[in-house]
């Protein structure tokens, strides 16, 4: 087949390695990425090449490789598509989009937009004005901690303790820090919220209402909206299973494909209301108190475990390809996926064995574990086409770690909660 694009992935993590992996599937073609640091999901892979550069997941460094970038593939005769893989990344393109559409093709919001949506204060408030369901929120600011104004909220324990900016949240360490925090009582969370100030964190925090239910009441949810800001495609995900791990809680680790036509309905009003573009990816979860769907946040990207989209026949890599290179979205109706059950595959992000053994009992896991008898599953980083040695051993090593990190996470961080116990 003739390439007549060139994709540029922006990271070198899982989401990058299953970017490469939907191009690859596609179109047979290995990509390049641009990245800070090697991450083990791309290492020793044959249909991604990773080129780093130190810095480049900030500016000033982000926008001097970029322009290098642009003098290589100024007289480039073909499209040169950008795709970010993370948040920072999903940034620095919408901040740059300007210029760099001089020379490639960037399908991302503007950056005045962006700036609403990323941070979560600002998604609350526009799902607020579009109607869309979120959790009861309280902001906790720098100062409320200071004045000890903050433990007056209304709704009642337990609650959720999350960062507003997960960027500076990577700066901040001390014993028991986590990615967000189930907390039980006024005196947990006096402790909580003081250690996270008094080591270094500026930011604001977000204290939610906890939505009762274990793993099983999320879903995930991934879209694409093309050129014209109408909405292309919507992939509804059960997730069945996350990662204990205190700096990874709430990474997805099962995900089951899954229709509902209402979910659909408001995600598609929401993003064309907003005249939004490119990937997006909603994490929320089923609130059994009332019947709803609560919207925890949007991601302007696809997601990190987005793969199963791809895994289950709607190629993440096909819709920005269709799009701004071959121009054939414009007269397809838009794609709601997963209507056939006889079709869904599910996806892991570990081995079937941890799956099985900690994954809540419910109809959904008896569900995925007949697929699992079927052969209808998959995972992102082991794929047929790219299986030399040493990145066979590394993914192998990679999933293998999961088995102590369940054995010593599991139960304090999530089993607990649920009444599961193992």
């Amino acid at each position: 087949m003739k390439q007549d694009f060139t994709p540029i992935i922006l990271g070198s993590d899982i989401n990058v390695y299953g970017m490469a992996r939907s191009f690859n599937e596609a179109y047979g073609i290995s990509v390049k990425a641009l990245a800070d640091t090697q991450l083990a999901p791309t290492r020793y892979s044959k249909i991604v090449d990773v080129e780093l550069h130190h810095g480049f997941s900030e500016d000033p460094t982000f926008i001097e490789v970029m322009r290098e970038q642009m003098q290589l593939y100024q007289d480039h005769q073909e499209p040169v598509i950008l795709i970010a893989c993370g948040d920072g990344y999903a940034e620095l393109l919408s901040k740059h989009k300007e210029e760099l559409q001089q020379t490639f093709v960037v399908p991302y919001i503007d950056y005045d937009l962006l700036e609403k949506l990323i941070s979560k204060e600002g998604f609350y408030q526009i799902a607020e004005e579009h109607g869309l369901p979120y959790p009861k929120t309280k902001i906790i600011t720098k100062a409320d901690f200071k004045n000890a104004d903050y433990l007056d909220f209304p709704f009642d324990y337990p609650v959720e303790l999350k960062p507003e900016d997960p960027v500076s949240w990577l700066d901040v360490q001390f014993e028991g820090r986590k990615k967000a925090f189930t907390i039980h009582d006024e005196e947990e969370l006096q402790d909580i919220v003081g250690k996270i100030y008094n080591n270094g964190y500026q930011a604001d925090l977000i204290l939610q209402d906890f939505i009762p239910g274990d793993d099983s009441n999320m879903r995930v949810l991934n879209a694409y909206v093309g050129k014209d800001h109408r909405l292309k495609m919507l992939c509804l995900g059960h997730p069945l299973l996350e990662d204990p791990t205190p700096q990874a809680i709430g990474n997805y680790m099962a995900i089951l494909p899954e229709f509902n036509e209402k979910l659909y309905e408001q995600v598609e009003a929401f993003l064309e209301d907003l005249n939004y573009t490119g990937m997006a990816n909603f994490d929320l979860k089923y609130d059994e108190r009332d019947g709803e769907f609560k919207f925890f946040e949007i991601n302007l990207r696809q997601g990190r475990s987005s793969f199963y989209v791809t895994l289950n026949g709607y190629n993440l890599a096909k819709w920005y390809i269709d799009d701004y290179v071959y121009d054939t979205l414009k007269d397809k109706p838009t794609v709601y996926g997963n209507k056939l059950k006889s079709k869904q595959v599910l996806w892991l992000g570990v081995p079937v064995k941890i799956f099985k053994q900690y994954a809540y009992d419910n109809k959904a896991k008896q569900i995925a574990e007949e697929l699992i008898h079927e052969g209808r599953y998959g995972t992102t980083v082991f794929y047929d086409k790219d299986h030399g040695f040493k990145r066979w051993l590394l993914m192998r090593y990679m999933f293998h770690n999961y088995y102590a990190r369940y054995k010593e996470y599991y139960q304090v961080n999530k089993g607990q909660f649920f009444g599961k116990k193992n």
